[in-house]
């Protein structure tokens, strides 16, 4: 794929890795592409990270249709950057596409982009361990219209963010709250999708457990509200009696690509392992049986998470973490082939090249525009 770049002319300065925090430092760049039922996919471009121009008529605004993707990129002591999973994320970006109706696209152009985007910006990429470049594809409906259908023009472009920690506290355990009144989402629905209406469903109950002093919410299925899907951004792990236990994919649930880690990795070290519904009741007795010895959250952004307590129907689950548990080795595995200082047998990392990144056609960076434009030069349907 050709890509036009145009670099920024005013390069900021990135802080220090303890004041990062979570995706609030964006790098310099972004990438962008505009699809056209004419053109299909066309101009690929690496442009300086700006705002949009939006009509206040664009599809998106008014009827969600949007996907995303998160994925991180990792810096080795000898400067090398390597992204985890790439492709896998992009197959994932994929199917979300799919799912709400949007055009499809190769995995492997839109990955070729991501990694000529992080080269140009290698120097937003920190070095601390348990630092990363935050990766966010993104794809949008670009039509400037009232009216309830798929869009017939789109926008995609991908974004960076140099992180820490998700949570504040680190890597502490964290308390969730299992939640019994709402519903994140139904068989059926968008459940299996990385799209916005998933997380705009969460928010509420999300808000409400903070207020109650917890981290996170446990959504339950929405017919019965009785078997365990998944935390508001994590996967979840539990530990019951020396067996590895998570809830299937049935379409309510993300199909992440650290829960495909952690599942690749126990079977790789013949872990009891069992990928089967859990109920609450179930999580219950075990913590009355003293047989639940480990609760954990697997996702891109927390990469694992301890689970130290699960409050349901009032009720404290407090989980004490053995030592050497299943939730410690999966943690110090994952990150240490992140950051290079495991093998990465599975071939899970992708290395960025230098100088990866192309101009246009004529060998010249492109002239921008004044500002990134979705849909404002098209005449409103």
């Amino acid at each position: 794929m050709q890509i036009a770049t145009h670099r920024t002319t005013q390069p900021k300065t990135m802080p220090d890795a303890g004041a990062l925090g979570f995706g609030k430092h964006f790098a310099d760049h972004m990438f962008l592409m505009d699809h056209s039922p004419e053109s299909g996919w066309h101009s690929p471009r690496i442009a300086p990270h700006k705002p949009f121009l939006l009509d206040p008529a664009n599809l998106t605004l008014h009827y969600g249709q949007s996907i995303f993707e998160g994925l991180k990129a990792f810096t080795r002591p000898d400067g090398s950057v390597y992204i985890f999973r790439l492709l896998d994320h992009m197959d994932r970006f994929v199917r979300s596409a799919e799912r709400l109706g949007m055009p499809l696209f190769h995995p492997s152009d839109v990955a070729e982009a991501i990694e000529a985007l992080v080269d140009i910006d290698r120097t937003w990429v920190p070095k601390q361990r348990g630092t990363a470049l935050y990766i966010r594809p993104t794809l949008i409906a670009a039509d400037n219209v009232l009216g309830v259908r798929p869009a017939d023009h789109y926008l995609m472009y991908v974004i960076c963010s140099p992180v820490g920690s998700y949570y504040s506290k680190g890597t502490a355990p964290t308390r969730i709250y299992v939640e019994e009144t709402y519903s994140r989402a139904s068989l059926g629905g968008l459940g299996e999708a990385k799209t916005a209406a998933n997380y705009a469903a969460s928010l509420l109950a999300a808000e409400e457990s903070k207020a109650k002093g917890f981290d996170q919410v446990l959504w339950l299925d929405a017919k019965e509200h009785r078997f365990v899907e998944e935390v508001g951004t994590m996967n979840i792990f539990f530990v019951i009696d020396d067996i590895l236990i998570t809830p299937p994919l049935d379409g309510t649930i993300l199909d992440g690509i650290t829960r495909r880690t952690v599942i690749d990795l126990a079977r790789q070290w013949h872990l009891h392992f069992q990928e089967r519904p859990v109920t609450m009741d179930e999580v219950v007795e075990a913590s009355r049986a003293g047989t639940l010895q480990e609760v954990f959250g697997s996702g891109t952004a927390a990469t694992i998470s301890p689970v130290g307590e699960l409050n349901y129907k009032g009720e404290a689950l407090v989980i004490n973490e053995r030592p050497n548990s299943i939730r410690q080795r999966m943690y110090d595995t994952i990150t240490g082939i992140q950051y290079g200082e495991v093998p990465d047998t599975h071939n899970w990392l992708t290395r960025v090249e230098p100088h990866a990144t192309t101009t246009n056609g004529n060998g010249h960076d492109y002239a921008p525009p004044e500002a990134n434009e979705v849909g404002m030069m098209r005449e409103k349907a």
